[in-house]
């Protein structure tokens, strides 16, 4: 099982710490971890009123469940997406070049 953090590109480029808008998905099953990964998609939305342009992009930070390593990280690839829109996929090691030029 994975964990799904909501955050931003903002907090991306710092430290994600766990906090109350962490989503643990049911199961291992593919249905559930992507229920999970809009679940905080969602809450990542709330996050976004405020930013500037270039950072108000849905950001999800995917950690194991029982690790604290970052995994993968899926994001809007635009701001201001609509949010029935999937989410682009990135894996830890492509962070930076997601950041490069947006924070």
């Amino acid at each position: 099982m994975r964990r799904y953090q909501a955050t931003t590109l903002t907090q991306l480029a710092g430290t994600v710490v766990p906090d109350d808008d962490v989503v643990l998905a049911e199961s291992d099953s593919e249905d559930d971890e992507y229920a999970a990964l809009m679940t905080a998609a969602d809450l990542s939305a709330e996050r976004l009123g405020g930013l500037p342009d270039g950072q108000r992009r849905r950001v999800v930070a995917v950690f194991d469940a029982n690790g604290t390593e970052l995994r993968a990280v899926h994001a809007d690839t635009a701001d201001d997406a609509d949010p029935d829109d999937d989410l682009a996929w990135y894996a830890a090691q492509e962070v930076d070049s997601l950041l490069r030029g947006v924070v």
